[in-house]
């Protein structure tokens, strides 16, 4: 009984694990199956995606593409188009070279007729003037050499007549044609010439922000005022002018350099004797480069190449110094443009004409002052710098200092002339009061120990700076005084001219 019943329980205890396998497996399966199910939606969620950015970047990539063929396709049809044109062009052209070579044609035809007229009627009158010729000798009862030679004294006598009156006429013809032609091309040159009126003045204003500025300006009991001055040589006038510092003196580069150096200083804070000799010279090697930067665009700006450096650097000087008023960087500009356009005119070398404009002043920058005149040291200068000898006549003779050889030489003339003699070019007032002022300088500085001179105040006021090792302070009153009476006895001037010498003495040390 117990055996049996520990079958029927093994028996159960089986049957109930295989019903518990057979669940558990219809369970995985179940999930397996549903898993499979995911699987495959996600997959064809994925696949969908994939194929929608694909045809996306298709569709770009597409658009893309028709937009190039689109640009390619006007690109050629813009060839295409100018290749109709020049094809237009070439075919008329070519019915235009058929005309006239038919037209040439007949004209050949025409004239190969006209020649066989003229030899037909040439054969005839040979005849004829040997018939009258025989009735002649029968008639006068010459022979046909005296016959000939009394025929040749009177067509001799006549034909001297008829050429003096034809010569008087083209004479007559001539100058009238010429005096036209020359008035078309001188109003044509000046008319297609662009002119700048350029005149220059004494004054220079130095706009500050503050008038707090101009105390700093003018320093403890006016030190730094004082060694501005005798720095640069110009006279700096601080008054109740608002916003403002005058600066004056006749030479423009003074002013510039102290216009600069003023500059600088007040930008800077730090404004003192020693800090303001520091600045001048910086400034004074600055505007040196500007002299040369300058020289050298103004010859670019013309076309000019190959010109000596010093030459350009004389260019350069132009730009600070004037002539009758007129500034000489200008006037020179402005005279190589006419040469130019005067050349063209005539048939000659604007290039040429133009260098030749541009250096015919050059003589009045000299570093040092030559005893001739400017345009004779100018052709001098041009002929050191390896100028070409067409250009160095040119310049020569542009004040018939020299003779002319070349057809430059009056084209220049007369451009530098149009150039001077402009309305507003030239004030003469100006030059006479420039010469004044170079003068009472130049004849301060004849003395010993002298090292500066700066003539200010409108050439009312002369001071000169001497060297303390050389003249004791007694020997400057003397030397005031001497001055004084030169210039009095020497110059010709306005009121009176106020003579300052200022001996200055410094001790310098350093701090190690």
């Amino acid at each position: 009984m117990e055996t049996t019943t520990i079958i029927i329980g093994l028996a159960c205890l089986i049957a109930g694990l295989a019903g518990g396998y057979l669940l558990f497996r219809y369970v995985v399966k179940q999930k397996y199956n549903h898993a499979i199910k995911e699987a495959e939606q996600q997959a064809e969620t994925i696949k969908k995606n994939k194929l929608l950015e694909v045809k996306e970047k298709f569709l770009n990539k597409k658009s893309e593409l028709e937009k190039e063929v689109a640009q390619r396709t006007q690109k050629l049809q813009q060839a295409e188009n100018k290749l109709k044109q020049r094809e237009l062009s070439l075919t008329q052209r070519h019915e235009d070279l058929q005309k006239k070579k038919v037209e040439n044609e007949n004209l050949k035809t025409n004239l190969e007729r006209q020649i066989q007229s003229y030899e037909g009627k040439k054969t005839e009158l040979d005849k004829m003037v040997a018939q009258e010729r025989t009735k002649l000798v029968a008639i006068s009862g010459l022979s046909a050499e005296e016959a000939k030679n009394q025929l040749m004294e009177s067509m001799k006598d006549e034909a001297r007549t008829e050429a003096m009156q034809y010569i008087n006429e083209i004479v007559d013809d001539a100058k009238m044609t010429a005096t036209k032609e020359a008035k078309r091309i001188v109003i044509q040159s000046i008319q297609r010439v662009a002119t700048e009126t350029a005149i220059e003045n004494s004054v220079s204003v130095f706009h500050i922000d503050s008038d707090e500025v101009k105390g700093r300006v003018i320093g403890r009991e006016g030190r730094n005022i004082r060694a501005l001055e005798a720095a640069t040589g110009v006279e700096i006038v601080v008054d109740d002018t608002p916003e403002a510092i005058v600066i004056s003196a006749f030479d423009p580069v003074r002013r510039e350099i102290c216009r600069l150096a003023l500059h600088q200083l007040v930008a800077d804070g730090r404004i003192h004797p020693a800090r303001i000799e520091e600045v001048v010279a910086k400034v004074k090697k600055q505007v040196e480069e500007e002299i040369i930067e300058t020289g050298k665009r103004t010859a670019i700006d013309l076309g000019i190449h190959g010109l000596h450096p010093e030459l350009i650097r004389m260019i350069g000087k132009m730009k600070y110094r004037s002539s009758y008023g007129q500034n000489l960087l200008q006037h020179s500009r402005e005279t190589a443009n006419l040469c130019a356009v005067m050349a063209s005119e005539l048939g000659l070398n604007p290039k040429k004409a133009r260098r030749a404009g541009l250096l015919h002043d050059i003589g009045k920058v000299p570093d040092e002052e030559p005893e001739m005149p400017h345009a004779t040291y100018g052709a001098k200068l041009a002929e050191k710098y390896k100028e070409k000898a067409d250009i160095v006549n040119a310049i020569a003779a542009h004040h018939d200092e020299a003779e002319m050889t070349t057809l430059l030489a009056p084209i220049v003339q007369v451009c530098d002339a149009i150039s001077g003699a402009r309305p507003g070019a030239r004030r003469e007032i100006v030059e006479a009061y420039i010469k004044r002022l170079n003068d009472l300088e130049q004849l301060a500085m004849s003395y010993p120990g002298v090292t500066k001179t700066y003539a200010i105040q409108a050439g009312r006021e002369l001071r000169v700076i001497v060297g303390a090792d050389k003249i004791s302070d007694k020997e400057t009153e003397t030397l005031s005084a001497e001055i004084a009476k030169k210039i009095q006895d020497e110059m010709t001037y306005p009121g009176q001219v106020k003579i300052t010498v200022i001996r200055e003495t410094r001790a310098i040390s350093f701090a190690k």
